[in-house]
This record gives C-alpha cells, structure tokens and sequence, in this order.
C-alpha cells in the first residue's frame, strides 16, 4: 500500500465590509456569493457554503493542504473586491475591512453550523453582526482587539 496525504479541515470564515458598512443587499449578495463559489472552485479551495450579508460573509471551507488560512483570505477578500469594483457593483470604491476570523469545525458539528450560516437573515433580526461577532471572540477565548 502506497502512503497519500489527505487533509479535512473545516473552516468557518468570517470577514467584514470596510467599517462594518451595510452595502451588499439582495441581487448584489447574490452576485457576490456565486463569484466566491466559482473562484474558490478555481483555486481548488472547497467552499461547501457561502451567505454574504449586508456587512458581512459567513463561509465554511475545506482548507487544502497548500494554503494557509490567511492567504485563503487574502485571495477570497482579494478577488471578490476586485470582482465588485469591475463590476461596478455597488456606488463608489468597494473594499473588505481589515483582518478575518476563522474558527475550526469539527465534522460532527458541521451541519449545525451550516444551518447557522443558511439561517444568517433570520438570526440577523434577533442579533445583530457586531453582537455575534463579539460572542464568537469571546466563546473561542480570543481577546478582543478595539
């Protein structure tokens, strides 16, 4: 038997609009969220599921062996700005906000937190973005930078 390398790492992604701005609605979310399944199937990072919010995307991943978690942001940031700004898909320049939180999940918790992330609108009525975000930082003991 020859030996293979096999890797499985979920990721959840999470990254911001530049100053939390509410600027990526409906037919434009839309967009933006078919553009990173295409281009994270073109660099053969596995996206099982995206919802880009008004400020925000939630993204879970498979974390290929050959890219690390910050240039797996810098490319999906990278290329989906870029992507906005050609199309001209929102008034003015479009830009990320600094910096990404990602959180490992296991597989026996991946459903639960698809179903979290398909269920973004409704949880964004009882929660908001900066609330949850909060919670996550602080759930996953990490110190939150202001």
């Amino acid at each position: 038997m020859s030996l293979h390398s096999y890797t499985k790492i979920w990721l959840n992604l999470i990254w911001e609009t530049h100053n939390r701005e509410r600027l990526l609605f409906n037919e434009t979310a839309k967009k933006v969220s078919g553009f990173l399944f295409k281009y994270s199937m073109e660099k053969n990072i596995y996206m099982n599921i995206n919802y880009v919010s008004p400020e925000h995307v939630h993204s879970i991943i498979d974390l290929p062996a050959n890219i690390n978690i910050e240039d797996s942001f810098k490319l999906l940031k990278g290329a989906s700005s870029h992507y906005i700004n050609q199309e001209r898909l929102i008034p003015g320049k479009f830009s990320w906000g600094r910096g990404y939180a990602a959180f490992s999940v296991s597989e026996s918790q991946l459903n639960k937190v698809i179903d979290y992330i398909k269920n973004q609108k409704e949880h964004h009525k009882i929660k908001s973005f900066a609330e949850e975000y909060e919670e996550f930082l602080t759930k996953h003991n990490l110190v939150i930078n202001r």
